[in-house]
Parts: C-alpha cells; sequence; structure tokens
C-alpha cells in the first residue's frame, strides 16, 4: 500500500538546527502549494455548492460538518460563523466534532476511532434526506468520519467530504470527494499545519458562496449581519451611509429603528 501522503517524511530535514528566519521562510513556502492543490479542485467544489444551495433553498434542508481533532475544529469554526456573518439561523449549517463540544479545546481520548459515534451524534439533529453531510478528514481514515457518512448515504443524504490524501477510504464513501493534495507536512505528520489551512480556505469557500446563492449578501456587503457588538453596528452604520448616500447620524437612526441592514435599504432605497 502507497504511504499517505499527508504521512509522508518532511521535505526538510534537522528542523531543530534552522534560524528561526529559515523555519518561517520554509513553512511560508510549503504553505504557498496550498491555494495551487485548490485550484485544482475548484470544479469539483462548485459541485458540492451547487447541491448544498439545492437542498437549503428549495428542500428547507442543512449542512452538517464532521471532523475530528482539528478538522472536526475547522468544520465547527466556520459553522460557528455563519449565523452572525449573514444573519442565518445557526440550524442551517451544524459542526459536530468527535468527542463532541470539549474536544474543541482539549482532545478526546479514542474519540475519533468509534465507527458508529456520528451517527449517533447527526440523530440528535433529526437528520434527514434533505440534508447533507460534509465529512473532513486530512487522513481520510478516520473512522468517526467514514462511519458517520457511510450511515448518512444508506439513509438517502447527499454525502461530500474534504480530504488531503487521495483514493482514501473516506473518498470512496461519499459522492462528492474533494481532494486537496497538498504534499507532506513541514513537521511530518502535523496536519494542522497545510492540510489544516487548505481546510479553513475550502470550508470558506463552501459557505460563503453558499450564502451568496441563497441572497445573504448585497454587491460585497453582508446586509444581514447580526450587530452584535459596536464594530458590527459601525459597519452597518457605513453600509447605509454607502448605499443610501446619507449623513451618518441618519443612517445610525434608520439602522436602529430597522435593526438590519438589509431592512434599512429595503425601506429607503427608492425613498430618498
Amino acid at each position: 500500500m502507497n504511504q499517505k501522503t499527508t504521512e509522508q517524511s518532511s521535505n526538510y530535514e534537522d528542523l531543530e538546527k534552522m534560524s528561526t528566519s529559515a523555519l518561517l521562510k520554509n513553512m511560508n513556502a510549503e504553505d504557498k502549494k496550498v491555494p495551487q492543490a485548490i485550484e485544482k479542485i475548484i470544479t469539483k467544489i462548485e459541485e458540492v455548492v451547487n447541491v448544498i444551495v439545492d437542498k437549503i433553498s428549495k428542500h428547507n434542508g442543512r449542512l452538517f460538518y464532521i471532523g475530528a481533532g482539528t478538522s472536526g475544529r475547522l468544520g465547527v469554526l466556520d459553522a460557528s460563523e455563519c449565523p452572525p456573518t449573514f444573519g442565518v439561523s445557526d440550524n442551517v449549517i451544524i459542526g459536530l466534532i468527535a468527542g463532541g463540544d470539549g474536544a474543541l479545546r482539549k482532545a478526546v481520548e479514542n474519540a475519533e476511532d468509534d465507527q458508529e459515534q456520528a451517527w449517533k451524534d447527526l440523530q440528535r439533529f433529526n437528520i434527514n434526506e434533505n440534508d447533507v453531510l460534509l465529512g473532513i478528514a486530512a487522513s481520510g481514515s478516520t473512522p468517526y468520519v467514514i462511519g458517520g457518512v457511510k450511515e448518512a448515504r444508506k439513509n438517502g443524504l447527499v454525502t461530500a467530504c474534504i480530504t488531503n490524501n487521495a483514493d482514501s477510504a473516506l473518498s470512496k464513501a461519499v459522492e462528492y470527494p474533494l481532494e486537496i493534495v497538498v504534499g507532506p507536512e513541514f513537521v511530518t505528520g502535523s496536519t494542522r499545519m497545510k492540510s489544516g489551512t487548505s481546510q479553513k480556505l475550502v470550508l470558506n469557500m463552501i459557505s460563503t458562496a453558499v450564502m451568496i446563492k441563497l441572497g445573504k449578501v448585497k454587491g460585497n456587503k453582508m446586509v444581514d449581519m447580526q450587530l452584535s457588538n459596536s464594530k458590527l453596528v459601525d459597519r452597518g452604520i457605513r453600509m447605509i451611509m454607502a448605499e443610501l448616500n446619507v449623513e451618518e447620524q441618519l443612517a445610525a437612526k434608520m439602522l436602529q429603528e430597522h435593526k438590519n441592514v438589509r431592512e434599512v435599504l429595503k425601506k429607503h432605497k427608492n425613498e430618498l
């Protein structure tokens, strides 16, 4: 069996003997390979985005992420950022990590080795054939993730994955495999590095493209964002000023009245 790309020996030797400058420059050189690897699979990412948009817009479906360790944390991160950014319910994109929320801060022993647990975790959300399940695993061999997507597919869900090895067990278990082969890690096997970076970028691409296609962005503005802090309120005011060509005081008054940038624009766009 060929060795997994994610486990291949680093292109660099004697890391502990490198200067700080050399360490940073070499890590940066490796990181530059990530967008090039992603570019090769843009068409496949497009297919995943389109099927997610279809399920959410036409069937009131949801997008679920499952993963373990770094992969699981990245899924939870992406899901948790969508409600404040795009104003959607936290029930539209849902991230689950092996070992539960406690594993976000501390590793949970053997959590990723249970092939049946992911489906049990997903059933708490009444997951069904209207939903999409995306498994994330750098190695493509994580039992928690593979077990989850296999069971989901049996139950009629659309399944996809993000992995950093070609022809993995995870890729073979889903309909839409996204294989981002970024090469050996700077520190051998440390997939929190290039592999994790690639996963973060692709998750950003998927969720952002989905939200745009669902109408959650106007022009290039996050008009549905939650106004949960002063920075976001200020951003909302500036959006209104730019769109309606009004002074700051009036923009602030409008936002305070309607509590939402989109509502302000809808109400006042044709009145000024």
